[in-house]
């Protein structure tokens, strides 16, 4: 049984020349961007957009030749924390398209990107001894 997604952009992974010649697929939906792996054993990876907090967009010389780019997304996402989208077509569009996106999830939910990001401090009351150290940190 094949299911079917509501998607707003999809692509593949371009591999020699600029061809879609892997098994590997983007699609960014409304919700969701999920990368879906595999031939026979197919394995599939998604975050939600609005927990994304930051996007970088890289554009090899050898990328660049075949209008490919990488987009490099960091996520709050115990899971995947970096999500590498690699060579894909027009990867400038996929950034605004992702950027729309995100706003419109965040927006949603009322959530912005500043409310999931943590200072890295540790909280006193998890310092008991007063080292920097939360009791985690020290039991490793």
């Amino acid at each position: 049984m094949k299911i079917e997604f509501d998607y707003l952009w999809t692509d593949k992974k371009r591999t020699l020349f600029g061809l879609p010649l892997s098994f590997t697929r983007y699609i960014l939906t409304e919700k969701k961007f999920i990368t879906r792996k595999g031939f026979f054993t197919v394995e599939e990876d998604e975050f939600d957009l609005y927990r994304v907090i930051d996007k970088k967009l890289v554009l090899p010389f050898g990328q660049r030749l075949f209008g490919c780019g990488t987009v490099i997304i960091n996520v709050k996402d115990n899971d995947t924390p970096v999500k590498e989208i690699k060579s894909v077509k027009a990867p400038r569009e996929l950034m605004n398209l992702l950027d729309e996106q995100i706003e419109a999830a965040r927006d949603k939910y009322s959530i912005r990107g500043r409310d999931m990001i943590t200072s890295g401090m540790v909280p006193p009351h998890l310092d008991m001894e007063d080292d920097g150290m939360t009791m985690d940190d020290s039991d490793a």
